[in-house]
């Protein structure tokens, strides 16, 4: 099974444009570095919850909306030899100087699938 790396974060309504433009700037260069698929969901129907949600755990401020991603990869160590990559990759660093959300919010990890029916 592929290894997937998951992403919750918030993104200021009318800055959508910017963020899907940056997205698409990105994929290529994950995919570059062998990513075999890369996600990019915007929050439709997102409800905040009585004790947690997705809007709690990044923050959001009102005017933001959840984006929920994923990248997958053939591996862990696909993965991890890309974000070694990626993060000295002059076109990421760009993308990462003008960034359409507040990245310290962002939530991100690592999991290995269980179950792909």
């Amino acid at each position: 099974m592929p290894y997937v790396e998951g992403f919750v974060l918030a993104v200021p309504n009318d800055r959508k444009a910017v963020f899907l433009q940056q997205a698409a700037a990105a994929a290529p260069v994950f995919k570059e570095c062998g990513a075999t698929r890369v996600v990019e969901c915007w929050g439709d129907d997102v409800p905040e919850g009585k004790r947690t949600d997705f809007h709690r755990a990044v923050q959001a401020e009102p005017g933001e909306v959840v984006v929920f991603s994923w990248i997958e990869y053939p591996s862990k160590e696909v993965r991890d030899a890309a974000n070694q990559r990626i993060r000295t990759d002059p076109r990421m660093q760009a993308i990462g100087e003008k960034m359409p959300f507040d990245g310290r919010r962002m939530i991100f990890g690592g999991f290995l699938p269980i179950l792909d029916v």
